[in-house]
């Protein structure tokens, strides 16, 4: 080998260790400066330095945040300020029943930085058989405008009738636009948004990651479900389009879940939500009557919308939870799909037990997702150990997300208890004070519990070894699940 060619070679060895170097040293850097959860800080740097290059480039697609600096650009936190329907209908003080939960008023006003509205009515609709109706025929009495956003939008049944009263909205002259995520959006094939956009629909795909300028995204996903027709009634909960939701037609029962349809002046939070997304994906404004009409007072539910999200709404969704919690004095109902919940809900989820109030979680015996099954399994201890009861409830897979607090207080919306929902997706929820929705919401929980198995503190300890090592293997990949 030619003299000139060693030396080359060690030229090319030592400026790529310097490069591996100078990545390492950046990545662990930002690590140390930006990641709140020490934990996360330390597995970061650890596998960066311990594999400088595949750690380094892992951090930089899934570690870094580019959602909050792109929200700063486009000024959402001066839009939001200004959403209209935030000065309509000022909440009351509260009701004798939730007077207790003044401190969780008054937190959620400092977390989500949108008022309680007085004069709501929200009805629940409990499974596509009911909720998919009602939500196609709101989009057919539609005269100025639809705005839909969901996770999934599959082909079939259920995609096909959203699809064919939207195009008719369309035809009609309405104003439509339709948001899908793009990584729910290829759940199955072929998809929807493909077809809608045939039709002359406004379609857009949330975050796309068919170019190489998307992959710092990769990580991110929208999971709201918002429906707002006209600006005046509004459509949120759980419920994906797909036909899991409907019944097969085979027989058998259709999975569960819970939409609410709600009217009145906190409509115009699912549209801001909605607004803001669409606004970050397309540039385009959603402004006017059309989109955020004057709304009269349509009951006597006082409601706010939570937007969630890794951006300017980071973890607002975990801040109502722990304040719901912390303030909780009789009882709280939770129904949710996947229970992974951090150190410090699983600490505010023990605490309300010691102090006395009846914590009730209720979980699919049979879930769809067996890794996040395993994961939440491996940590269920820790709140069955403090006085918690959790519940297992037989199949269909129940895909709905309620909490109830002391019969006064609901929140129903998209997010489940897991660090993907609170940490990495966007998500919506609708927090309600009203006894008697209460009553109606806790009854659907009651239900379930009424039918389901509990689980024990010696149920858990149970399992065998090699159980309880996959279960903790998958617990350890639970931030990412």
């Amino acid at each position: 080998m030619l003299p000139s060619t060693i030396v080359l070679e060690e030229l090319w060895t030592i400026t790529a260790a310097v490069f591996t170097l100078v990545i390492a040293l950046v990545a662990s850097g930002h690590a140390v400066l930006h990641k709140r959860d020490v934990r996360a800080a330390l597995g970061w740097v650890a596998f960066i330095w311990l594999a400088p290059v595949v750690g380094g480039a892992a951090y930089l697609v899934f570690g870094v945040n580019r959602i909050r600096r792109r929200a700063k650009e486009l000024r959402l936190p001066e839009r939001r300020a200004r959403a209209p329907g935030d000065e309509a209908a000022p909440a009351p003080p509260l009701a004798p029943e939730a007077a207790h939960l003044a401190g969780l008023h008054a937190l959620g006003d400092a977390v989500v930085r949108r008022p309680l509205l007085a004069g709501n009515s929200v009805e629940l609709l409990p499974g596509g058989a009911v909720a998919y109706p009602a939500m196609i025929a709101a989009i057919e009495s539609a005269r100025r405008s639809v705005t839909f956003c969901t996770y999934i939008f599959d082909p079939g049944v259920a995609g096909e009738a959203f699809a064919e009263a939207l195009a008719r909205a369309q035809a009609r002259g309405v104003t439509v636009r339709v948001l899908v995520d793009a990584v729910g959006a290829r759940y199955r094939f072929p998809p929807v948004h493909t077809r809608l956009r045939r039709r002359g629909i406004r379609t857009e795909l949330f975050l796309p990651r068919v170019t190489p300028a998307f992959l710092p995204f990769v990580n991110l996903r929208n999971h709201r479900k918002i429906l707002v027709v006209d600006g005046r009634v509004g459509f949120t909960g759980g419920m994906n389009v797909r036909d899991d939701f409907l019944p097969p037609p085979g027989g058998g029962p259709p999975f569960m879940d819970l939409q609410v349809k709600v009217d009145g002046p906190v409509v115009a939070h699912l549209q801001g939500a909605f607004a803001e997304d669409w606004l970050f994906t397309t540039g385009e404004s959603l402004e006017g009557d059309a989109f955020f009409p004057p709304i009269r007072r349509a009951g006597e539910v006082v409601a706010r919308g939570v937007a969630d999200g890794p951006d300017e709404d980071f973890e607002a969704i975990r801040w109502v939870l722990l304040g719901a919690l912390a303030t909780a004095r009789r009882s709280v109902r939770i129904v949710t799909p996947y229970f992974l919940p951090d150190p410090g809900l699983i600490t505010a989820l023990s605490v309300a037990a010691m102090r006395g109030v009846a914590v009730d979680v209720v979980l699919p015996e049979r879930g769809n997702l067996p890794l996040v099954q395993w994961a939440q399994t491996a940590q269920l201890w820790q709140v069955l150990d403090r006085g918690c009861r959790v519940w297992m409830t037989p199949p269909p897979f129940d895909h709905t997300k309620l909490m109830v607090v002391d019969s006064v207080w609901t929140l129903v919306g998209s997010a489940n208890w897991d660090p993907r929902s609170l940490r990495l997706n966007f998500e919506l929820a609708v927090e309600c004070y009203d006894p008697n929705l209460a009553a109606r919401t806790e009854a659907l929980a009651e239900e379930r519990i009424a039918r389901a198995r509990e689980v024990t503190l010696a149920d858990v300890d149970a399992r065998t070894l090699p159980v309880k090592l996959r279960d903790g293997v998958a617990r350890l990949l639970s931030p990412y699940l």
